[in-house]
């Protein structure tokens, strides 16, 4: 899966996830640092990559409905020191297909995971 890590996530992550097999871009790397959230969502939709991120804002669905990108998957640890989040954000990755949430929001907690899929007809 291509992947692009929002601002927010520890670049550290990337490594971890090309061990996996994903493709990971950092938004960082990528000039992206301090953009607008519609920026890195236009960045990430326009290389394919589906976008793991903090930022409750991509959860507004009026700003990114599903089918609108690659995906977003909203990640909500615990804890937020780097080593948590790295370890929440990678238990799911080793336990999720990833292909199946290709231009859905996924919100992803503790207890449980949301999924808002495509709407049929308005992709």
């Amino acid at each position: 899966m291509n992947i692009k890590l929002g601002e927010n996530l520890s670049v550290n992550l990337k490594p971890l996830l090309l061990w996996e097999g994903h493709e990971a871009a950092t938004a960082e790397e990528e000039g992206l640092l301090g953009l607008s959230d519609v920026r890195v969502a236009a960045a990430a939709k326009a290389e394919g990559r589906m976008l793991f991120t903090l930022d409750l804002e991509f959860a507004d669905l009026r700003k990114f409905p599903p089918g609108s990108h690659a995906g977003v998957i909203l990640f909500r640890p615990k804890s937020m020191g780097p080593s948590s989040v790295n370890a929440f954000v990678m238990s799911f990755v080793k336990g999720a297909d990833l292909s199946g949430f290709v231009g859905c929001v996924v919100v992803v907690d503790r207890q449980r995971i949301r999924v808002r899929r495509p709407v049929a007809g308005k992709e």
